[in-house]
């Protein structure tokens, strides 16, 4: 149990220290697109992809400004949910099985 809380720990600290999170971002806001991530995005729900845009483009806004959002408004670890991961892991799993069943 001491083990999880310290792994716990470091996972928090890695997050912060990453600093996406202080322009508003949540994890998955931050994946590399390569075709696996694109076509996950085209299956978000429009509301999901809306968000997912207005954080990007307002991290981009401070960026180019050298701001970051006020700490309250910081995207906190615990809030933070892989929304691209079910869709993701779809995606990965068909791109997988087509692969397969080309090599046959």
């Amino acid at each position: 149990a001491g083990g999880g809380r310290l792994l716990e720990t470091i996972r928090k600290w890695y997050y912060n220290a990453a600093g996406f999170n202080k322009y508003g971002l949540m994890r998955d806001d931050t994946l590399h697109e390569d075709d696996d991530v694109k076509e996950a995005l085209k299956r978000l729900p429009e509301h999901l992809y809306n968000e997912r845009v207005f954080r990007i483009k307002r991290a981009l806004d401070l960026s180019l400004k050298h701001q970051i959002l006020p700490k309250d408004q910081w995207v906190k670890y615990e809030e933070d949910h892989r929304y691209l991961e079910p869709y993701l892991k779809e995606v990965i799993r068909e791109r997988q099985e087509r692969e397969a069943w080309n090599k046959k």
